[in-house]
């Protein structure tokens, strides 16, 4: 199964509500779509969001890295070279993690389906379902504890609320939202670098003084700022999980050295697909620390990745790939199902994708 084109083009897919965090607000998912054809007619699927304010990068730079680093280096190669073929991808290029992400998941799409097997079996196959949780988008806390009932009455049971937009205002919002779905309601929160490490000690800690029952807070600080991270860990009643600091498998391997979180997320846009999940998940093997899997705004194809890789590491204890629910829609045609919370991955070759709806494609 040799590598003949690398095909590239949009997406669009409108939101149910606005996506709202402390860095952005969003409308819809505007993703690139990679599609690697080979000579036996067999099409491996990938998908990256262009997330400027955390990853860096936008379309174009998808796009360009893709098309004139990538598919130059992978095109005339035979999928069955897996390794040599997955490195070349994280090597040809520095960073640009969402484009290298969009590629490595395809070419996993195209190992399963060149061995017939599901790509969550080919890394281990621990599990056929997850729970995930919901977004509740930041806004004033009368709002917020609407959609968090909201969200109660589709089904959900744990909710993952946007903090840091106005830090004055965090305790107020954390406070809605728990009187508004009662005790009974995993409520984890992600501040999305907003607090300076002081800052979010004194927040975090009142919100525990104040019985809000947080489950652990995602990124309180910035991104680079690992001693700050490690400080916040040490001294906040709430468990901390890093996400923004990990953008590689160095990257988790220093914060559990130092200690410096309880938890780490793995996002494929950020550490740059499957291959260097699987080192991250594997770090986090030997250091006893849980991981959980999350996206970025993502519609189900790049979703549907992180499902396989889910399902295949017990390591991976929480999940929060919404990606799919929060849009109005979905054109995506196969790969897991998504029924509210609960989702199921497929068991089809590969990642299970057999195309996209007629006309929802731009080709580039």
């Amino acid at each position: 199964m040799k590598i003949t084109e690398v095909r590239l083009g949009t997406i669009s897919v409108p939101l149910r509500v606005p996506f709202k965090t402390a860095l952005r607000s969003v409308n819809s998912v505007e993703d690139v779509i990679v599609e690697i054809h080979t000579d036996t007619g067999a099409v491996g699927y990938g998908e990256a969001p262009p997330t400027g304010a955390i990853t860096g990068d936008t379309t174009g730079a998808i796009v360009g890295a893709v098309r004139d680093h990538i598919a130059k280096s992978i095109v005339g190669r035979d999928v069955d070279d897996f390794e040599d073929v997955l490195q070349i991808v994280q090597k040809c290029v520095v960073k640009n993690t969402s484009a290298k992400a969009a590629v490595d998941m395809a070419l996993w799409d195209l190992y399963g389906q060149l061995y017939k097997i599901p790509v969550y079996k080919l890394m281990g196959g621990a599990r056929k379902s997850i729970v995930t949780d919901i977004t509740i988008s930041v806004n004033p806390p009368e709002e917020m504890a609407r959609d968090a009932v909201n969200a109660i009455k589709r089904g959900y049971d744990c909710l993952k609320v946007k903090v840091g937009a106005d830090p004055s205002l965090d305790v107020a919002r954390l406070a809605a939202v728990r009187e508004a779905v009662g005790s009974g309601v995993c409520i984890r929160i992600d501040a999305n670098q907003a607090w300076q490490p002081k800052e979010a000690v004194r927040i975090l800690n009142q919100m525990q003084d104040r019985g809000l029952d947080i489950e652990f807070v995602e990124q309180p600080v910035k991104a680079h700022d690992f001693d700050g991270l490690k400080y916040v860990t040490e001294r906040s009643y709430v468990p901390v999980l890093a996400d923004e600091s990990v953008f590689s498998p160095e990257d988790a391997l220093k914060i559990m050295q130092m200690g410096a979180a309880d938890l780490v997320n793995i996002k494929l846009m950020k550490c740059g697909g499957l291959y260097n999940a699987l080192k991250i998940a594997s770090a986090a093997e030997v250091y006893g620390v849980e991981c959980m899997i999350g996206c970025m705004l993502e519609a189900k194809i790049s979703v549907n990745a992180a499902v396989e890789l889910a399902c295949a590491k017990k390591i991976i204890t929480k999940i929060d790939l919404d990606g799919p629910v929060l849009c109005s829609e979905d054109p995506i045609l196969g790969g897991a199902v998504f029924n509210e919370k609960e989702i199921t991955v497929s068991d089809e070759p590969g990642l299970g994708i057999r195309g996209i709806e007629p006309g929802r494609l731009t080709y580039l």
